[in-house]
């Protein structure tokens, strides 16, 4: 289907294409698995040969006809018409694999990442650019968002993508991002809401994070919030928390 410039959304073409993503995923059986930003339902009619359940959400009326059109007889597949940015999460264990409008990405991998019941795994197709910053590194800088999630998951790029992939193709490269909840987190949840409002202060006033006393947590004063690994901002937090 064409791009509805309104939803920011680019659409994968081939439902092979679809399978061979879904392959890099810990996607089982068993599953049941929310596609977000559903379209027309070429991830959600893979992801019905492939799981138990699928919940497949989308709000542009076109595409709802579709999708309902489409799937509305597949037994295991439930469409919801939603927001996806004001959807009610499951209670239940479930995991998320989509191709969501790349302008709502960081809204709703918060979303997803702070639920009180969050997903065991994640799968976005996402713009390179943000999906980097997500997965720590020495070789290049990280987001605000991620050293917030990292304490609770992992994140990694599965594979990269085509721009001929999408139609419409989009203007920036595109990867499959994975994102995963530890097994053992390094940080109690009971401390989460501390601990993101401590690194959005340190990424939002520079002030704020010049104040942290960096040498007492092993950290070089020549760096900067974007440089900091997971276990440094795991130290200055709790060296910070303290005080």
């Amino acid at each position: 289907m064409a791009r509805l410039h309104t939803y920011s959304q680019h659409f994968l073409r081939s439902p092979r294409l679809v399978a061979e993503l879904i392959g890099h995923s810990n996607i089982r059986k068993n599953d049941t698995v929310y596609d977000l930003g559903a379209g027309s339902g070429v991830i959600a009619s893979v992801l019905a040969g492939r799981c138990k359940q699928v919940v497949a959400v989308e709000i542009e009326p076109k595409a709802l006809q579709t999708l309902r059109n489409n799937l509305g007889h597949v037994d295991n597949v439930t469409i919801l018409s939603q927001d996806i940015t004001t959807l009610p999460l499951p209670d239940t264990p479930y995991k998320v694999f989509s191709n969501i409008p790349f302008n709502l990405s960081a809204s709703i991998v918060r979303k997803l990442t702070q639920a009180t019941n969050p997903p065991r795994s994640i799968y976005l197709i996402a713009q390179k650019q943000f999906a980097r910053k997500l997965v720590p590194g020495d070789d290049h800088f990280t987001s605000q968002l991620s050293a917030e999630i990292a304490p609770w998951f992992t994140a990694r790029i599965r594979k990269p993508l085509q721009k001929t992939d999408f139609t419409p193709p989009p203007a920036v490269d595109t990867v499959l991002l994975e994102i995963k909840l530890r097994e053992e987190p390094l940080l109690d949840t009971s401390e989460a809401a501390a601990y993101r409002t401590f690194i959005e202060k340190c990424f939002g006033h520079q002030t704020t994070f010049q104040a942290t006393d960096r040498a007492k947590a092993n950290i070089s004063p020549e760096k900067h919030p974007s440089q900091l690994s997971t276990e440094e901002w795991l130290r200055l937090f709790a060296i910070s928390s303290k005080v």
